[in-house]
């Protein structure tokens, strides 16, 4: 059996965090990581080896911010930069996986969710990081199909 997939969705403040089942069919939010500086991500990064150890994760997806024309921008590079740090210190492999609306449907869900306010920034990057995961493992199945 292949262990879970984190996914993350990464912005300058927060860290949004989702995790698949053991089966990697369903993404679930887990929680939302709040640091004070955008430069600041020695917590972040220990907060997520700690998750990928107690999930026995075998891989990270990390959500690439693109434009909708397909270029990248700030944000994309630090994306980049983030992943591979993030390579680095667990020794998992770490994957970007293209995040264009995922916000929209973030936004789409709080919606049917009936969430509201300032309730929506508490939970908005934790939902955007199991949409990011769920379109990967979305993915997986079709490739597994085809």
């Amino acid at each position: 059996m292949a262990g879970r997939i984190i996914g993350l969705d990464f912005g300058s403040k927060t860290v949004g965090v989702a995790v698949s089942d053991p089966l990697r069919v369903t993404a679930q939010g887990v929680e939302i990581i709040r640091r004070t500086s955008e430069n600041k991500l020695r917590k972040t990064y220990a907060r997520i080896e700690e998750l990928a150890r107690e999930y026995d994760a075998e891989k990270i997806i990390v959500g690439l911010p693109k434009h909708m024309n397909n270029d990248e921008g700030v944000r994309a590079e630090k994306s980049r930069a983030f992943a591979e740090d993030l390579r680095r210190r667990t020794g998992l492999p770490v994957e970007l996986y293209d995040e264009r609306l995922t916000t929209v449907a973030a936004d789409r869900a709080m919606n049917e969710m009936r969430i509201r306010g300032a309730d929506r920034k508490k939970v908005v990057d934790e939902i955007a990081a199991a949409l990011i995961l769920q379109g990967y493992l979305d993915g997986l199945a079709m490739n597994k199909n085809s």
